[in-house]
């Protein structure tokens, strides 16, 4: 069976988002997850070496995978809103994930800035009838936002974390991660830096490994 791929423009509260869905290469999806990417105004985009590598581990365990490029990022239009309107571009983005495959249970991922909409956004649909299975947030930066609500965050949250982080120290991301609700996990790969060199791979596997 050949792998799914489309170059999709998604309807999104600033206007169209560009973004890429594909399916599991050799099986039918049996989750939808949202991968959102690292920050937009140094650089990150949908393409981003580490979003690819978690949304091929993904499409590996099954799921059917949806990137994005936020407001002003790519062919998105709109521009840049703080985090505040990457949230509803997240959620817009979600919605017609979810439309798409009404069936599948749903997650949210994402890497770096990605991380924190990931998380500000399941924590605000944790009480819907149907809420996120489960979050991804990969390379979470530790740094400048307060994550309080966390402790209030009953979702399955699966952390993974480079080993030599410079936006999400170790024993800081260690010493937060105490204070999250459960269910959650952190684990860590031992790579070069924040963008996982030298571990993608590995990164890609756990990814992949991650339980549902």
């Amino acid at each position: 069976m050949a792998r799914k791929i489309e170059s999709l423009s998604v309807p999104g509260p600033a206007g169209a988002l560009e973004a890429l869905l594909e399916e599991p290469d050799h099986q039918e999806p049996v989750e939808a997850c949202l991968v959102c990417h690292p920050h937009p105004l140094f650089g990150g985009t949908m393409l981003n070496k580490v979003v690819y590598r978690m949304a091929r581990g993904l499409r590996k365990s099954g799921s059917v995978v949806l990137r994005f490029n936020f407001r002003g990022t790519g062919r998105s239009e709109g521009v840049h809103d703080n985090g505040i309107g990457e949230v509803e571009d997240a959620r817009a983005a979600l919605q017609f994930l979810r439309d798409r495959y009404p069936h599948l249970p749903f997650a949210i991922a994402g890497f770096s800035f990605g991380s924190r909409v990931t998380l500000k956004l399941g924590y605000s649909m944790q009480d819907e009838p149907a809420a996120p299975s489960r979050l991804i947030p990969v390379g979470f930066p530790t740094w400048k936002e307060n994550f309080d609500f966390l402790g209030q965050c009953h979702l399955p949250k699966y952390f993974v974390h480079s080993t030599v982080d410079e936006h999400g120290p170790k024993d800081v991301l260690e010493g937060m991660f105490q204070s999250f609700a459960e269910p959650k996990s952190l684990t860590f790969i031992t790579a070069q830096d924040h963008f996982f060199a030298g571990a993608l791979e590995e990164l890609e596997a756990v990814i992949a490994a991650l339980p549902r």
